[in-house]
């Protein structure tokens, strides 16, 4: 009896966990969780393998393998989870398997499992009692509802990894690489249009929608990596906050609704996702921007006449916007690796679509850049 029971509590929460997972289209806020558990247990070691390798392409290769990975992984246990429970169940209910060889034990349920969930109808095994032929369907008809939600499941997760990194693989012209705010609001005034930065927030503003909503329902999508080595999601979503929160201080001609209405949704996924990953957020004092640092911002702004307002109140209240969000996605950082973006552009610096690994020369007239400079340097 006690078997049985074991059994049935192993196929139970192996169901219930690929329903929360696979099927149901909402965060779900049980701690423990077996596809929880299987997550931490696996990246702890994938990640520590990864603190020893220098920082750079080496890492991010290894890195990126860890979401897929883990996927197929976690199918594999499934599947495997359910075979045994279901072997297990036939051989403590004491249920009649006709072996060739005679002897029925526990092999063989467990053959006869993995033949009946995969539905290979091999035939050498057969249930004989009536109680064996109701466990050997009731098995069948799992394993192929477990497929199809395996087909399911990878279509609709690639396609929400696909809508998230068109946006992040456009902010390279806008914001360059990797995305910072200044230098977003730097083209924008190099261009002649910084009120173009009012439809841009209002599309990022959907782009925060839909990562909250596909990476609450689908937590290992966080795991998945950018195409380059120094994008990612987490750095595009911080950047939006730390051009949302300049808007909001006050930046000649940025209108400051579109960016209260993005700050609040990004800043809503930024805190939600730590909690879905259990990254608690680092409260220690914010380093990423120093008091040079925001001199500097105000200088390189001011130059190309989009100053940001000063004082002690404009200084406080990028302070206080800062630290709603910056200790959660130093959190974020920290647990998957994935480096925050400075404020400001690092000198010489050149975007990805600028790069090539045969140093081909791109054409000068690009509109993400009006003097060609970088050109006659690389050509130099």
């Amino acid at each position: 009896m006690v078997g049985v029971i074991l059994a049935l509590v192993l196929i139970f929460i192996i169901l219930l966990d690929g329903f929360e997972t696979v099927v149901l289209p909402r965060r779900v806020d049980r701690r423990i969780r077996f596809a929880r558990l299987f997550q931490r247990a696996t990246w702890a070691p994938w990640s520590a393998v990864a603190r020893g390798i220098p920082g750079g392409r080496h890492r991010e290769n290894w890195l990126s393998f860890y979401g897929p990975f883990s996927l197929l992984l976690l199918l594999v246990v499934w599947a495997g989870g359910l075979i045994v429970g279901f072997a297990l169940l036939q051989w403590s209910l004491g249920t009649r398997l006709e072996d060739p060889r005679g002897v029925a034990g526990f092999s063989t349920a467990l053959y006869m499992s993995g033949t009946t969930f995969f539905t290979l109808g091999l035939g050498d095994v057969r249930p004989i009692s009536d109680l064996a032929r109701f466990a050997t369907v009731v098995e069948a008809g799992t394993g192929i509802g477990f497929l199809a939600l395996v087909i399911t499941y990878l279509p609709v997760l690639y396609q929400a990894f696909s809508r998230r990194e068109v946006s992040i693989s456009m902010l390279d012209e806008r914001a360059g690489s990797p995305p910072t705010p200044v230098e977003l609001l730097r083209r924008l005034r190099q261009r002649g249009d910084i009120s173009a930065i009012s439809p841009f927030l209002q599309d990022w503003e959907r782009w925060c929608g839909e990562l909250l909503e596909t990476q609450l329902s689908y937590p290992v999508l966080a795991y998945y990596r950018s195409q380059h080595d120094n994008q990612s999601w987490l750095a595009a979503l911080t950047m939006i906050l730390d051009v949302c929160a300049l808007a909001i201080v006050g930046v000649k001609g940025v209108p400051s609704l579109p960016a209260q209405l993005t700050f609040a949704l990004a800043r809503h996924g930024a805190v939600d996702l730590s909690q879905v990953l259990d990254t608690p957020p680092k409260t220690h004092d914010l380093d990423r921007l120093s008091p040079e640092g925001l001199v500097r911002i105000r200088e390189v702004l001011a130059a190309f006449g989009v100053p940001l307002r000063e004082g002690l109140e404009a200084d406080e209240k990028l302070a206080e916007l800062r630290r709603c969000y910056e200790p959660y996605v130093r959190a974020l950082s920290e647990h998957l690796l994935m480096p925050l973006p400075p404020w400001v552009h690092p000198a010489g610096a050149r975007d990805d679509w600028q790069t090539s690994a045969w140093q081909v020369p791109c054409q000068p007239d690009s509109p993400a850049t009006d003097d060609g400079k970088w050109l006659k340097a690389e050509r130099r």
